[in-house]
């Protein structure tokens, strides 16, 4: 999908430096990558205190191989 975007080109340059990153196609879609990982594991952390476990539940006897 071709888009036309204005991006400060001082900002794409210093992340296609310090990403290695040969394109400013290559330093776009790996910002964007980073970018949604992140959103994800925020909304993750959200979630924390909010889940209820019942109390004799063993996390560990989840990991033991059978």
């Amino acid at each position: 999908m071709p888009s036309n975007l204005a991006i400060d080109d001082d900002l794409l340059n210093l992340a296609k430096k310090i990403g290695k990153h040969k394109t400013k196609r290559a330093a776009v879609n790996e910002a964007l990558h980073e970018y949604i990982q992140r959103r994800k594991q925020y909304e993750i952390t959200r979630l924390f205190g909010k889940i209820e476990y019942e109390k004799d539940y063993d996390y560990k006897q989840q990991r033991k191989v059978q």
